[in-house]
């Protein structure tokens, strides 16, 4: 993975304290990138504004052309309850956002996230919401940035990358009733097969991909390698190793161009964590690795050939911190389906070097470039906690100087999810008392975030499913 920023952003740390920049925005989104955008686009109408809710749904609105630069230069409001709504849209009283914060507050563009959407024929901007001049308190991404702001400040700049493993569905459902993977975008078949990897089977799905590729380019998006994965109808994309923060939007960006190019070819693209119970789940894994003020990777390896000092502190702080950490990681029923079988989905603290049944791998790189991969989070979950929290565990780790253990050799250990959340509840139990996700996350975000994921368990909890009238509908 190279190390290449694809959209040209200034520094967001330069943003936030030079004081020789005249800003329109407390976001830091200068005019002239909705100037030069509209320029460069004479026949887009409309733009979709986008701001990511705590799930990692995209709520916002689509202005008219001559709009835009009132964005940069007035901001749009917004209702706060957004951030207290469950992932049905649903206000959750209990969030406590509701109604304290629930007011409309202003909302701004985010520097460098400007883009077109030619499947579409429209542009699309991320937002963020601010409460006055400071960034509201029950949004997701400030707290990915209060983390990044941490690291700079003890002398690292986190990098990272994220693959988003992901299935294209048929658009209606089967003679079974049921859902079914789609079929090819150039020959209309359907594979009976996994094919993992198999190139004629991305050959067979090209024309999807190559309106993906293409979008990206017009999104300032580097998406990279592409596979079929370990399902009929799964595939991989990885993008493009970058700041921490961009990466995060990178994910934002990538699934809202995924889904969107899907529809257009008749399909649907799920990035539930198992959509299918028995096939492979869908994991979103995090490439990190902490780099200086100049740029060096400070996790390569020693000149000794040993792994980086730092790096097994860091791998040890999020092995500290993992159970904390689930309910970010697996955020909703369906997630926890994703860890009935271990294989290549560790709900664990384990760690290991080029071994894909832990959850901390440290894959075989060049010395240089060396990093870890987190293996834990859905590809459901939301990009900015899942780099927070992360995050945080790692710089606990490097500051109390912690010790990972001996790595993991073979399979997974039997033992291997014992100290862990067992169940969505359990993590929605343990995260309500954790101190590490309340500080990471904040008190009034940590008090919205549980009580929403309870409320969500709770409606969950009453439904009476198929396959209980299966099973003991007419037997017990």
């Amino acid at each position: 993975m190279t190390d290449e920023p694809a959209r040209a952003r200034p520094d967001w740390r330069f943003r936030k304290t030079s004081s020789t920049m005249t800003l329109s925005s407390p976001a830091g989104a200068s005019i002239d990138e909705a100037l030069d955008f509209l320029a460069r686009y004479p026949d887009v109408q409309a733009i979709d504004i986008v701001m990511t809710d705590c799930h990692g749904i995209g709520r916002g609105k689509i202005i008219r052309r001559h709009e835009l630069e009132s964005l940069y230069t007035s901001g749009r409001s917004m209702p706060a309850s957004l951030f207290g709504q469950d992932v049905a849209g649903y206000d959750v009283e209990s969030s406590g956002v509701v109604v304290a914060d629930g007011g409309d507050k202003r909302c701004w563009p985010l520097p460098g996230t400007l883009g077109m959407m030619p499947h579409t024929g429209r542009g699309q901007v991320l937002v963020t919401m601010y409460d006055g001049d400071t960034p509201f308190v029950a949004e997701p991404r400030p707290v990915l940035v209060r983390q990044i702001e941490r690291a700079c400040a003890a002398g690292f700049a986190p990098k990272g990358a994220f693959e988003l493993e992901f299935y294209l569905i048929d658009r209606e459902r089967g003679a079974d009733g049921r859902y079914h993977p789609a079929r090819y975008a150039l020959t209309g078949r359907r594979s009976p097969h996994r094919n993992t990897m198999a190139v004629d089977e991305l050959d067979e799905m090209a024309p999807l991909f190559e309106a993906i590729y293409a979008g990206a380019e017009h999104l300032g998006l580097t998406l990279e390698a592409l596979i079929s994965e370990y399902a009929v109808g799964q595939y991989e994309l990885t993008i493009r190793y970058r700041d921490l923060l961009s990466a995060a939007d990178d994910v934002i960006i990538a699934k809202r161009l995924i889904r969107s190019c899907a529809r257009r070819f008749g399909m649907e693209a799920c990035f539930m964590a198992k959509p299918f119970g028995t096939e492979a789940g869908s994991g979103m894994h995090l490439h990190l690795s902490l780099a200086d003020s100049d740029g060096a990777n400070l996790f390569a390896d020693q000149a000794d050939g040993s792994l980086s000092p730092l790096m097994l502190n860091a791998i040890a702080g999020i092995r500290h911190t993992v159970a904390d950490t689930m309910l970010v990681l697996a955020p909703f029923l369906n997630s926890w389906r994703r860890f009935a079988s271990t294989s290549y989905s560790p709900a664990s603290d384990d760690w290991g070097i080029e071994n894909r049944n832990v959850a901390l791998r440290v894959p075989a790189t060049g010395a240089k470039s060396r990093h870890f991969e987190h293996r834990v989070a859905g590809v459901d979950s939301n990009p900015y906690l899942v780099a927070a929290v992360t995050l945080a565990g790692a710089l606990d780790g490097i500051e109390q100087r912690l010790d990972p253990g001996a790595p993991l050799e073979g399979g997974p250990r039997v033992d291997g999810r014992a100290s862990l959340p067992r169940s969505w509840l359990d993590a929605i139990d343990l995260a309500e008392r954790s101190e590490f996700l309340r500080t990471v996350l904040g008190p009034v975000f940590h008090k919205a975030f549980v009580a929403i994921k309870r409320a969500e368990h709770d409606q969950l909890a009453i439904e009476v499913t198929e396959q209980e009238w299966t099973l003991y509908g007419f037997t017990v």
